[in-house]
């Protein structure tokens, strides 16, 4: 996945003005790749917070609110999530508004609010302190989000680290290069992967600096946005990508397999003759039909998705089921590839490397029924180009195989949009890895979506 940090000179005052950039933004990070488009603190309003003293209820928002419809349609449109940091209106109970980051989700539903805990001596005369920590799961990354002044306490990036969290996402208007340089610290110190999305303008602290960017966990800047040291011609907006695909939660991850599995017993079922709608491909075949059996609970959401697609287009399965033994198989002759072209790695950097592309059978999600690798068709069942052919590995397809990697042909990255609008409505979650791989009631779906419990675990089909 690829991730940007947006900066723009806020309109101070003009809510309406800042979401119409912010729904061009996110529309252009989009057409460079990203999954995800950061906005810096109070880059709704500016950060003059006079105005928002003046008008509390004009210059703060909720989740719902009509002004952002512009950028929650643009979230939709692209199929990318936005980070939105913003006056929030006061929570039911609070004492005050918060500084907020609305995070909309590719749906344009929010995905979560996080109010900044820690304040500024200025700060704390208008706005409330918030009291979660703010967590979130996309494409298989765990984010943090933090504004500004939590960045200066270390307890912070601490407990996201501790949280499992890959990327730490702050939205800041810091006011000189030096602060924004010790985010290669906050790196090395917590592991994790820093966005960092710095305003640029005068604001109620003086002037922010910019250099918007990203550090590796090693410290190391890989994206920087220009210093603002003045107004230039045009808005001087910048967007700056870091990618994050190593921050992705692998199948052999131990998060996965300590998920508990409370098996609800759903049979499991040949969609050949229980939805003859959907279309199966027709070079996949074994003795015994396996691949077409999946659990009835992913079949009806399967179906719910190709209501959804739109017209000319259709799901075309190429493998559900699979037996836990030829799962084994799978991981262990793959392994055995990796071992063979890279003989200098460890085992347990081999195991990981495997399961970017075959689980672990322990917790395999099509040794459970709960996983479909599928594609999309024309309604006269022609394959659309989504950018590698189902199956191809990350080293033969130089990573393309991963659903939002970089550099994809337009139509493909919009295909694979496409689908995974229909799947993700539908319920199910994709394995980030592979475009294809899509799974309802397993491990890797409790994850996902933060159930406590999976509701399939490893099933023999009945005779074998």
């Amino acid at each position: 996945m690829i991730i940007a940090a947006a900066q723009f000179p806020s309109v101070p005052g003009d809510i309406e003005a800042n979401a119409a950039r912010m729904a061009t933004l996110v529309g252009e990070a989009a057409d460079r790749g990203a999954g995800l488009v950061a906005f810096s603190e109070l880059a709704l309003t500016h950060y003059d917070l006079r105005l928002i003293a003046a008008d509390p209820v004009g210059m703060t928002v909720t989740e719902d609110d009509a002004r952002l419809a512009p950028v929650r349609e643009a979230c939709r449109a692209a199929g990318i999530a936005a980070v939105v940091n913003a006056a929030g209106r006061a929570r039911e109970g609070a004492a005050g508004p918060t500084i907020s980051s609305f995070v909309l989700g590719p749906d344009g539903a929010l995905l979560t609010r996080y109010d900044k805990r820690h304040l500024s001596g200025e700060e704390r005369k208008l706005f409330t302190p918030g009291g979660a920590d703010g967590r979130f799961m996309l494409g298989g990354v765990r984010f943090a989000l933090a504004t500004c002044l939590d960045s200066s306490f270390p307890e912070v990036p601490a407990r996201a680290a501790a949280d499992g969290c890959g990327v730490y996402l702050a939205s800041a208007f810091h006011d000189s290069t030096e602060r924004v340089e010790r985010y290669a610290e906050l790196a090395r110190d917590s592991g994790m992967q820093v966005l960092l999305a710095n305003g640029t303008g005068i604001g109620s602290c003086g002037p922010a600096c910019g250099r918007s960017g990203g550090w590796l966990p090693t410290g190391e800047r890989v994206a920087a946005a220009a210093e603002w040291s003045g107004p230039v011609p045009g808005d001087g907006a910048e967007l700056v990508l870091s990618d994050v695909r190593d921050r992705i939660t692998l199948m052999a991850d131990p998060a996965i397999a300590a998920i508990p599995v409370k098996e609800c017993g759903e049979p499991l079922v040949d969609i050949r003759t229980a939805a003859p709608a959907l279309l199966v491909a027709k070079d996949r075949h074994d003795a015994r039909g396996d691949f077409a059996h999946l659990r009835q609970g992913v079949l009806q959401r399967l179906l719910s998705a190709q209501e959804l697609l739109p017209e000319g287009l259709r799901l075309q399965m190429v493998e559900g089921y699979r037996p836990p033994a030829l799962q084994r198989r799978y991981f262990e002759e793959y392994a055995e590839e990796l071992r063979a072209a890279f003989p200098e790695r460890q085992a347990q950097r081999l195991h990981q490397d495997t399961s970017r592309y075959v689980s672990p059978p322990e917790i395999a999600p099509h040794s459970a029924g709960g996983a479909v690798d599928l594609t999309l068709v024309t309604a006269d069942g022609e394959e659309v180009g989504m950018g590698t052919p189902v199956n191809a590995s990350p080293e033969e397809s130089d990573g393309a195989c991963y659903t939002c990697a970089p550099d994809l042909p337009p139509a493909a990255r919009t295909h694979r949009r496409v689908l995974t609008a229909a799947l993700t409505a539908a319920g199910l979650v994709n394995y980030p890895t592979e475009w294809w791989h899509w799974s309802y009631g397993d491990r890797y779906w409790a994850l996902a979506t933060g159930a406590d419990h999976a509701l399939y675990g490893p099933k023999e089909l009945e005779g074998e």
